[in-house]
């Protein structure tokens, strides 16, 4: 039979590594990580977007079986004969993507993200501070109590040592003076092998995560918001980045380009701006900028010649043994720009919305359905076409044509 003092070794040992899973997978099922790197492109909660509104999606399949099936394989669940999968399939002449490798546990944090989101609180009132809307992570939560039950563990053997103690005084039995514990070899032990894997965790992770800057949000020179140009007003964004489509890099629109409706546009009537930390911005006074950058004095002739550079603040930014070609993605593979840039229509201030990591990039050539028919940059897949033709295959992703090799990225 195990003896006390085994006993609270073991008790101890448990809760040490019950610590140490508890920090190295605290963000594990992170549902609102999960949504926006595999959902939010297509999807939005409250409302439809190129996929309809997740809102209630639980309640609108027959079981919740054929829902994980259809997330992780659509055609699976259409095969079934199911009416409403088959309602589903047709939603969209955009086919939806299918997510072989989350686990039912991903899915089911997704999940359970869905259910217990709440929409944002409207906008500040004019001249107040926007409150930050918190949503739910408790993992700092659960870091403090899985340290708060180890020191519990600690203090119970501690008096467990010194009951010990007293009941052998009370018997006669000598024992030696219990070791304290910040001198006892087992639990610096412990202590050491914890504190050792607890910083290896956040070394590797700081480590991965060098050079993205997911979220990053720069302040401008001068306040462009997206959100007016591209989302109120529907200006195309091949119209400012037309290189997106050409070649290469997005480029920025010169001076010359803004001018092209500033000349006319010298007032900002709509509805209020906000910056990030909930301050008031004169739409009005931004345009002004655009005129000092743009050498240019309302009522006068304009003279091109006297325009000078909008220092912008480069947000997005891949490593130089990186190629990435927007033509490539834009015109060949008719990606949006929302697969990349979030949902750039809606931007106040522009912010990196995904990390453009390897594996981001990696996971979407896996993912990612590509126009192949009636497209002249894929006529030389002869195999590809006759499969679809034969219904061998009923689409093709990059994956398949070379969108994992190493070459393709990478110089």
């Amino acid at each position: 039979m195990m003896n006390k003092s085994k006993a609270s070794k073991f008790l101890l040992f448990g809760l040490t590594l019950a610590a140490m899973v508890g920090f190295t997978n605290l963000s594990a099922q992170d549902g609102k990580a999960l949504f926006n790197a595999n959902c939010a492109s297509c999807h939005k909660i409250d409302k439809d977007l190129t996929g309809p509104a997740l809102q209630g999606i639980e309640e609108r399949w027959p079981s919740k079986e054929l829902l994980v099936t259809w997330i992780k394989n659509w055609p699976a669940a259409v095969a079934t004969g199911d009416a409403y999968a088959a309602k589903m399939k047709d939603w969209s002449p955009a086919a939806m993507n299918q997510f072989p490798n989350l686990a039912d546990a991903d899915i089911e944090a997704i999940l359970t993200y869905i259910r217990d989101w709440k929409p944002a609180t409207p906008a500040p009132a004019a001249g107040a501070a926007a409150a930050p809307v918190e949503e739910g992570d408790n993992s700092l939560l659960f870091g403090v109590i899985t340290l708060v039950l180890a020191l519990v563990a600690l203090i119970l053997l501690q008096v467990n040592s010194s009951l010990r103690k007293l009941a052998d005084e009370k018997d006669g039995i000598s024992s030696p003076e219990p070791v304290p514990f910040w001198k006892n070899k087992t639990y610096l032990a412990f202590a050491s092998v914890f504190l050792f894997i607890l910083a290896g965790v956040y070394i590797s992770k700081g480590a991965v995560n060098l050079g993205r800057s997911k979220d990053y949000q720069p302040v401008q020179p001068i306040y462009y918001s997206h959100k007016v140009h591209a989302g109120v007003n529907q200006v195309n964004c091949l119209y400012c980045h037309g290189g997106a489509q050409e070649g290469k890099h997005a480029n920025i629109p010169s001076v010359n380009v803004c001018m092209n409706c500033h000349l006319a546009i010298n007032e900002y009537k709509g509805e209020p701006l906000y910056a990030e930390d909930g301050t008031e911005i004169n739409g009005t006074a931004e345009i002004q900028k655009l005129y000092q950058y743009a050498g240019f004095t309302p009522g006068q002739p304009w003279d091109p010649a006297k325009a000078k550079p909008i220092e912008w603040v480069k947000i997005h930014n891949l490593p130089d043994h990186v190629y990435f070609n927007h033509a490539q993605h834009v015109v060949a593979g008719k990606v949006a720009c929302q697969t990349c840039h979030g949902e750039i229509q809606k931007m106040g201030e522009v912010k990196q919305f995904s990390d453009l990591s390897m594996g981001w990039c990696i996971n979407c050539h896996r993912e990612t359905k590509v126009q192949f028919t009636d497209n002249g940059f894929y006529s030389i897949y002869e195999k590809f076409h006759d499969d679809m033709k034969n219904g061998k295959l009923d689409s093709v992703t990059v994956e398949k044509i070379g969108g994992t090799e190493c070459q393709k990225c990478h110089y």
